[in-house]
């Protein structure tokens, strides 16, 4: 059984995703990411420098490749299901949980399964709040920066969520983790955690206690609709607010060379993980067959 994790439409992009935050203190703010250090072709593409519009593409090809790869396995009952991809489909792909990190040794899904989604209204909500919160990280953080919070932020709700998954088998079906895991949830809940850190590193109490909020209120969302994988959430928001602790993610100093070289590691190691799943995928079938 999948566990997707899926959140309502987000209310921040009429005001805050276009701007950076206005009520920083003076002395407070960051200073604006070094355009420069991105290629030129990159530098015309916004404070994310196309970050955003990479993971909308990316994410809607992987859907359909997903939904074509089993056709007949595809769901179509029930408003949250709708166009839902077969297992086999997204297990072949790259999503993750108890069973294919655990039981088949995948632990590369952890970061493959943030650009996976299970079904039309799960990748329509998630792309959305992506659209909404990344270009405001950008603008606090520079685009080299979103990029790595975004990629450890999907590693750490992934990671919980198996290991939740496969442990705690015995506790209440909300409690659990996930068997079958997809998703850009974690990494979405790592953006609020980045901007909570923002807020507090830069005396920007406002923006802390917008982001907070926002990930408090879908936390107990996903506590009340089906097939959301907490886990993952909470993991998320504590991996964004955690990596942007370590030296070099402070938003009060600008971005550097080797930030966009880690930054392009980040996104060669999320290719790699997607490429390795289809390459396992394909070993495994053909032994089972």
């Amino acid at each position: 059984m999948s566990s997707e994790e899926i959140d309502p439409s987000p209310p921040l992009a009429d005001s805050s995703a276009a701007t950076p935050p206005q009520d920083v203190p003076p002395g407070k703010t960051p200073p604006p990411p070094k355009v420069w250090l991105y290629p030129s072709f990159l530098q015309g593409l916004g404070p994310d420098a196309g970050f955003v519009k990479l993971v909308i593409a990316a994410c809607i090809v992987l859907y359909i490749a997903t939904l074509v790869l089993h056709l007949k396995g595809i769901g179509l009952r029930g408003t949250l299901a709708f166009l839902s991809p077969s297992t086999e489909s997204i297990f072949f792909v790259g999503a993750t949980g108890a069973i294919p990190v655990f039981q088949f040794g995948r632990w590369w899904t952890v970061l493959s399964s943030a650009w996976l989604h299970g079904s039309l209204l799960h990748i329509t909500f998630n792309l959305l709040w992506i659209r909404d919160l990344a270009p405001v990280v950008a603008h606090g953080y520079g685009a080299s920066r979103l990029v790595i919070i975004y990629t450890v932020a999907a590693i750490v709700g992934s990671a919980l969520s198996s290991t939740a998954g496969h442990y705690l088998t015995n506790v209440p079906g909300l409690l659990r983790g996930a068997e079958l895991a997809l998703g850009a949830s974690g990494a979405i809940f790592g953006l609020f955690g980045a901007l909570v850190a923002y807020g507090q590193m830069t005396q920007n109490v406002a923006i802390a206690k917008k982001a907070f909020k926002y990930a408090v209120a879908l936390f107990a969302f996903g506590f009340i609709i089906p097939r959301v994988d907490n886990w993952a959430h909470f993991g998320g928001f504590l991996g964004g607010y955690a990596v942007t602790k370590l030296p070099g993610l402070d938003p009060r100093f600008p971005e550097t060379q080797g930030h966009f070289w880690v930054a392009i590691a980040c996104l060669a190691a999320t290719l790699a993980s997607i490429i390795a799943s289809i390459w396992h995928s394909i070993l495994v079938f053909n032994l089972a067959a």
